[in-house]
């Protein structure tokens, strides 16, 4: 069995920290937990298994898609839910600068990814960054409504990390940065 893997964009320590005040007040507010900012990112392709074969073609060609694509401008804004703001399960931030380029930077990575022999989960692909999973289906709307008040700063996306998650016992997953690509350095 292979490495759970993914390749994402993390923010810089400046929109986590933005973010994190943001959120603050409202952690007494929750009934669920929110994601440690820690394991925030921009998930790109996700890849359930990565043989030790594949990794090494993987981390070539995500280096070269990476290096094929400019880098860019982007903030978080505007909420949303999986399934849906009456069902939700999820709670994420999109982005309200830079969701064009990051999803044609997906759509490298995944080709990347699949081309090397590591399958990616085949959802269709929504820019988002996870700020919490609860157990059970909630009503969103009140959480939506909050959420998409919040206006982060921007920052410039240069680089895609390759990570591994290593889960624990039902508890957070532990990331670990494999590989780190620059963009527009082939």
């Amino acid at each position: 069995m292979g490495q759970r893997m993914f390749v994402a964009v993390r923010p810089p320590e400046h929109v986590v920290e933005d973010l994190e005040e943001f959120l603050e007040p409202r952690h007494a507010a929750a009934d669920f937990p929110f994601v440690r900012p820690v394991q925030w990112h921009l998930t790109l392709a996700f890849m359930a298994s990565v043989s030790d074969r594949a990794l090494a073609p993987l981390e070539e060609r995500l280096a070269d898609a990476a290096g094929r694509h400019a880098t860019f401008v982007a903030s978080l804004g505007g909420a949303g839910a999986f399934p849906d703001a009456l069902r939700a399960k999820v709670l994420w931030l999109g982005l309200a600068d830079g969701e064009e380029d990051l999803t044609a930077l997906a759509a490298h990575a995944r080709t990347a990814c699949e081309i090397s022999g590591a399958p990616v989960d085949g959802q269709r692909f929504v820019p988002h960054l996870t700020l919490a999973r609860v157990r059970r289906p909630i009503e969103g709307t009140r959480w939506l409504r909050v959420l998409d008040t919040y206006r982060g700063p921007t920052w410039t996306v240069d680089h895609v990390d390759l990570v591994a998650s290593h889960l624990r016992d039902g508890r957070h997953p532990r990331h670990e940065v494999i590989a780190t690509f620059p963009l527009g350095a082939p």
